[in-house]
């Protein structure tokens, strides 16, 4: 037989290793004992990502009192506590990326400070369209119609309510079950001509369904307007506001308070759709941003 087979290891190092096993097994087992009594953390809500149509999480640091915080003129929404405050900037989709920064003032008197972030690119999906042209182009009255309910919309986009979000954790519940049919952001040119991106979720879901509030939240708007048909727009607190179209029935009232959970209308395909579908939008400091930011899936 071999030599190097045949010599056992001597006793010393046979002892010697035999203990470095056993400490090495009682490390890895304290190890997992430590990784399995450490609790996961929590997940943020809503996720960050600092692209047009995306949500930037800036820190304010620590103050007596919720500090002011503006992008431009527009009041942004703060969440947090003395220890540590945090605004929640929501980016519009026509953001140019690059440099940006926020108003920041921590009590009145105090001088105003800026907070600066980056927005990085995004390209979203562009589909491009040939159809004929009357399904595109408005006629005289239907484009005095929509110049009319654009005004009246954007009073309603500017609604902001100093109470934040009553919902610690701004998880949103999805409104409705369904397949997802147009995403956030989706770039659509009709005959060569761009049109705006497609500004929220389309759920498909077939007509009569039950559209219910993703959170707390107050009734600020209903209607019947010509792109949205039957739509509802909910206050949620602090500028983050939300938007139901193509309602077929709208179940609630102006002023009326919901839960979450609470129904608010049904789907349908009223004003300018295809089929049945909740075109579902979510606003942050008046800009539309991608729902599923607020979404666990």
């Amino acid at each position: 037989m071999p030599e190097y087979l045949s010599n056992p290891l001597p006793d010393a190092l046979t002892r010697r290793s035999t203990l470095a096993g056993a400490v090495g097994l009682l490390a890895l087992s304290v190890s997992r004992l430590t990784i399995a009594a450490t609790p996961p953390e929590p997940d943020i809500w809503p996720r960050v990502s600092q692209v047009p149509g995306g949500i930037a999480r800036l820190s304010l640091g620590p103050a007596a009192a919720r500090p002011v915080a503006r992008a431009g003129d527009v009041p942004l929404l703060v969440i947090g506590d003395v220890i540590e405050w945090t605004a929640l900037v929501g980016i519009a989709l026509s953001a140019t990326p690059g440099k940006a920064s926020i108003t920041v003032q921590a009590g009145e008197g105090k001088a105003q400070r800026q907070v600066g972030y980056t927005i990085a690119p995004k390209r979203y999906v562009e589909q491009r369209l040939t159809v004929a042209p009357g399904t595109v182009d408005l006629s005289a009255e239907n484009t005095a119609r929509y110049e009319r309910e654009r005004a009246h919309q954007e009073k309603v986009m500017a609604t902001f309510s100093d109470t934040p979000p009553q919902a610690l954790l701004l998880n949103m519940r999805v409104p409705v079950p369904g397949r997802r049919s147009s995403s956030f952001g989706l770039r659509r040119v009709f005959n060569g001509k761009a049109r705006n991106p497609h500004s929220g979720m389309d759920i498909a879901a077939a007509t009569g369904t039950p559209v219910v509030s993703p959170l707390p939240g107050r009734v600020i708007d209903t209607g019947d307007y010509f792109f949205n048909g039957n739509t509802v727009w909910l206050d949620h607190g602090g500028g983050l506001l939300s938007m139901y179209c193509h309602l077929s029935e709208i179940a609630v009232k102006l002023g009326d308070t919901l839960k979450t959970g609470e129904r608010l209308g049904a789907v349908g395909a009223t004003g300018r759709a295809t089929g049945p579908h909740l075109h579902w939008g979510v606003m942050l400091n008046r800009a539309m941003v991608d729902p599923a930011l607020f979404l666990s899936a």
